[in-house]
């Protein structure tokens, strides 16, 4: 499988990066997109690499917040064939929340009904193609790192600490193992590998790609992080976006090798 980062904070070459992620992979004949960024800049990328979005098979939104959801509209005027995969618990319905203030983060109002014939809503562990699922988050309490995050979602008129339904991971098997997308892992990307792990018992889980939400987090929470993603045995990270540039420094100081930068650009061969 080839994956080519399509937008990430980073630049490369004459890319246009931003605050976002969207990732093209090829797998087994098969092209699947994995977000949208926050804008059509990874459109645009993608027609400097000579990558047609036309040809796409498959879509899917890891979560439902703007920085990965705000592109979608670009991809649906350029393919007119893809469905987009959504977890079942994704809405218009993410904000940021400090104190008193709050800021709406989440799909672009109106989506969501306007391209109603092209989104699909998974639920449970979902098979878009053959060797290829959508987890989502599998119990546990998330109601103290959604705070933390100060990630809310409004519910019933009333704002809400997030309890991720509108994650997912997309998960690929390889000869070398599973590997696990998941663009800000905001339940916690030790969490999401030990998911997969039960997910698929009899399997290796190779490598994990995306961002971790770690920019916000002290140095002691990112090392206690890092260890935790040590006892869990995966062998490659890729990770960037909502890392953060000092947490990935503390992340490759503390698991070496194993983990690489993302940025725009960046081709992953597995």
């Amino acid at each position: 499988m080839q994956a080519t980062i399509l937008i990430d904070n980073i630049p490369a070459n004459n890319l246009t990066p931003e605050w976002g992620l969207s990732i093209l992979i090829q797998y087994n004949g098969k092209t699947i997109l994995l977000d949208t960024g926050a804008s059509s800049n990874f459109s645009r990328n993608a027609e400097k690499l000579k990558l047609d979005l036309s040809t796409v098979d498959y879509a899917v939104l890891s979560h439902a917040h703007y920085d990965h959801a705000d592109g979608m509209e670009a991809f649906f005027q350029k393919n007119t064939k893809a469905k987009f995969y959504l977890r079942d618990g994704c809405g218009e319905n993410c904000y940021g929340k400090k104190w008193i203030f709050s800021k709406y983060i989440g799909i672009k109002k109106g989506i969501l009904e306007k391209y109603h014939d092209r989104i699909v809503y998974a639920k449970g562990d979902y098979e878009i193609c053959e060797g290829v699922r959508l987890i989502p988050h599998k119990g546990g309490d998330f109601t103290e790192i959604a705070r933390k995050a100060n990630l809310y979602v409004r519910r019933n008129g009333r704002l809400r600490p997030d309890d991720f339904s509108h994650e997912q991971s997309l998960v690929f098997e390889t000869d070398k193992g599973m590997v696990v997308f998941n663009s800000c892992s905001h339940g916690g990307a030790d969490n999401i590998i030990r998911e997969v792990q039960e997910t698929y018992p009899d399997k290796k889980i190779y490598a994990m790609i995306g961002g971790f939400h770690l920019f916000k987090m002290s140095d002691d929470e990112v090392r206690a992080f890092a260890e935790r993603v040590r006892r869990t045995g995966i062998e490659k990270i890729y990770t960037g976006h909502c890392t953060g540039e000092r947490a990935y420094e503390i992340l490759h100081e503390e698991l070496g090798d194993c983990v690489q930068q993302l940025k725009t650009g960046l081709e992953i061969v597995i």
